[in-house]
C-alpha cells in the first residue's frame, strides 16, 4: 500500500467481530507502508472516532446498531470525502454489489481477503474517490460558471431606443479572462419626449467588485434618466451612489453622458474625466471640443460639471468609448494609440465601422486588448 511521502494513511475500521478486525489489522500490517488503523465496534462509536484525516473507511454491514445499506448510508453521510469499502460475508455478495451502486468504492468478501488483495482494494478505492471528488468539483465549477454567465448576461444592457431615425451599435469587451462583465459600462435610453440619452463609463480597476459597481452605476443612471433627471442633477446623484457602493475611497469613475435633442440635430454632453467622443458631422471627422467637463466622479465633492453643447445637423455619427480603445499599444511598443491615433484610424477608414475599428486597434496592439472596452456608436443619416 502506498501513500504520499511522509504521510501515513489513516483508516477507520468499523467491525464488531474481534476476529475479523484482528485479521484486517494483521493483513494491513504486512503492507510496505502500514496504515494507522482506528478500530470501532459500532456506528455510534465511529461517529466519536471519525476525524478529518481519515482517508478510508472499512465497514461491516452487520453491526449492532446498523445493518445492510442503512449502515453504508450512515457512513457515506458521516465521511463524504473518504473512500468507503464494504465488508461482506460469502452469502451476501449481492449486498456488496448494491453497496457499490449506492456509493461505496468497492466491496470485499471476508472469506476471500488476503494481504495483497486488501491493500490493492484500499489503494484503488482511495484513487477512485479522489477521481470522483475531482469530477464532482469540475461539474460544480462548470455549473457555477454557466450560472454566473447567465447572471452576467442578464445584467448587460438592452438599449431602449424607439426612434427610426437613428442607427445604434454597441460593443463590450471585458479585459478579465472568461468574464462577460467588467467595470466599464454603457447604456442607451430614449425618454418619452423623444430625447435619446447615452452613457459610457469606466470604473477604475478590473475585478468583480468593479464590475458589480459598474452595473450599479448603469442601473442608477437608467433609473435617473427614466425619472427625468439629466445633467448635474443626475451626476451628483450618481456620485452619491458611487461613494456609497464603492469598496474603498480610492475608487473613482469616469463617464460621458449625452442627451440628444428630440429633433436629433443637437446634443448636450458632460465628459466627466473621460476620453472625448469622436464626431463625424457632414463628412468632417474630429474630437468633440471643450472636453472634459470636469474631474471624474468620486474624487472631489461639491463639483459642478460644465455642459458641452454640440450642434449635430442632419448627417452625423457620434462615438463614445472607454480608454480601453485608446490605451492599446502601437506595434506592441511603449507608445499608446491615444485619441489622436484613434482619430487617424477613423480618417484612414473614411468613417466609423465599429467592428472594423476595434479590429484595427487590436491589430496595432498585436494582441487582445488587456483593458476593458465599452463603445457606443450612434448615427443619423440625412437619407433617413
Amino acid at each position: 500500500m502506498t501513500a504520499p511521502a511522509n504521510e501515513t494513511l489513516t483508516l477507520l475500521l468499523i467491525e464488531d467481530d474481534a476476529g475479523d478486525a484482528f485479521l484486517v489489522e494483521e493483513l494491513l500490517g504486512e503492507a510496505e507502508q502500514p496504515p494507522k488503523i482506528i478500530w470501532v465496534r459500532s456506528m455510534a462509536e465511529s461517529r466519536e472516532r471519525l476525524t478529518d484525516d481519515v482517508q478510508c473507511v472499512l465497514v461491516d454491514l452487520s453491526l449492532p446498531d446498523a445493518t445492510g445499506l442503512e449502515a453504508l448510508e450512515q457512513v457515506l453521510s458521516m465521511a463524504p470525502h473518504a473512500a468507503v469499502l464494504v465488508l461482506t460475508g460469502l452469502n451476501d455478495t449481492h449486498v456488496g454489489v448494491e453497496a457499490v451502486a449506492a456509493g461505496a468504492q468497492d466491496f470485499l468478501v471476508k472469506q476471500d481477503v488476503e494481504a495483497r488483495l486488501l491493500a490493492r482494494a484500499i489503494r484503488y478505492s482511495i484513487e477512485r474517490k479522489r477521481a470522483d471528488l475531482a469530477q464532482r468539483r469540475l461539474v460544480e465549477a462548470e455549473l457555477l460558471t454557466k450560472e454566473n454567465s447567465r447572471l452576467e448576461r442578464g445584467l448587460l444592457p438592452v438599449p431602449l431606443l424607439t426612434s427610426d431615425g437613428l442607427e445604434h451599435q454597441a460593443r463590450y469587451l471585458p479585459g478579465r479572462r472568461r468574464a462577460l462583465l467588467a467595470g466599464d459600462f454603457w447604456d442607451t435610453v430614449q425618454s418619452p419626449d423623444g430625447a435619446v440619452h447615452v452613457v459610457v463609463g469606466d470604473v477604475c480597476g478590473h475585478g468583480p467588485d468593479e464590475a458589480a459597481l459598474g452595473v450599479a452605476l448603469r442601473i442608477a443612471w437608467r433609473t435617473l434618466v427614466l425619472a427625468g433627471h439629466t445633467g448635474n442633477d443626475l451626476l451628483t446623484t450618481l456620485e452619491s451612489v458611487l461613494r456609497l457602493e464603492r469598496k474603498s475611497a480610492e475608487i473613482f469613475t469616469t463617464l460621458c453622458i449625452v442627451t440628444i435633442d428630440p429633433s436629433l440635430d443637437h446634443a448636450r454632453m458632460h465628459v466627466v474625466g473621460h476620453p472625448p467622443p469622436l464626431l463625424i458631422r457632414d463628412g468632417e471627422i474630429g474630437v468633440v471640443p471643450g472636453t472634459p467637463s470636469g474631474p471624474p466622479l468620486g474624487i472631489f465633492q461639491g463639483i459642478e460639471w460644465s455642459a458641452i453643447d454640440v450642434p449635430l445637423g442632419r448627417d452625423w455619427s457620434l462615438l463614445l468609448y472607454t480608454d480601453g480603445l485608446i490605451e492599446a499599444t502601437v506595434g506592441g511598443g511603449p507608445d499608446l494609440l491615444g485619441t489622436e491615433g484613434l482619430l487617424r484610424l477613423v480618417q484612414e477608414e473614411g468613417g466609423i465601422e465599429l467592428d472594423r475599428l476595434i479590429q484595427r486597434v487590436i491589430e496595432l496592439n498585436r494582441d487582445a486588448l488587456s483593458d476593458d472596452l465599452a463603445t457606443v456608436l450612434i448615427s443619423r443619416s440625412a437619407q433617413r
